[in-house]
């Protein structure tokens, strides 16, 4: 089975970059400029049922045009998530960013985005994913 990221941020040249960083390692990847153009922002709680994720990991720009990463994030928590693996990426992050990140357990990256410190993130994701997870088909569903 595939793995499966989802990447949410409104620059279109960094959703591109890291489609492709993916797709390299063999990922199924989704991209969105924003949250709310994701079938999952409209769920009011968690549609993967049993112990399926909706992804392997996810990785969200903190501010988007009418969107923050951090409250997204932590609603898909509050709606039951059972993803495990979170990042946020942004050009400056603030105090308040960096400890509620580190509330959720997101890993942080700062723009402009350097894939080493992404790719040792992904790597070590990698190493801790059962290879006999389920990923719930959203898209199918």
């Amino acid at each position: 089975m595939r793995r499966r990221a989802v990447i949410f941020d409104d620059n279109d040249l960094i959703r591109r970059m890291l489609w492709h960083f993916f797709d390299q390692r063999g990922y199924e990847v989704f991209t969105f400029p924003e949250p709310g153009l994701c079938p999952l922002h409209v769920a009011k709680e968690c549609p993967c049922p049993g112990n399926a994720s909706c992804a392997d990991l996810i990785i969200s720009d903190v501010n988007m045009m009418g969107a923050n990463g951090i409250d997204y994030i932590e609603r898909l928590i509050k709606r039951g998530c059972k993803q495990r693996y979170f990042a946020l990426i942004s050009g400056s992050f603030s105090q308040t960013d960096v400890t509620r990140a580190s509330n959720i357990g997101c890993a942080l990256f700062t723009k402009p985005l350097e894939m080493q410190p992404i790719q040792a993130w992904v790597e070590s994701v990698e190493q801790r994913i059962p290879i006999d997870r389920i990923l719930y088909d959203w898209i199918e569903n």
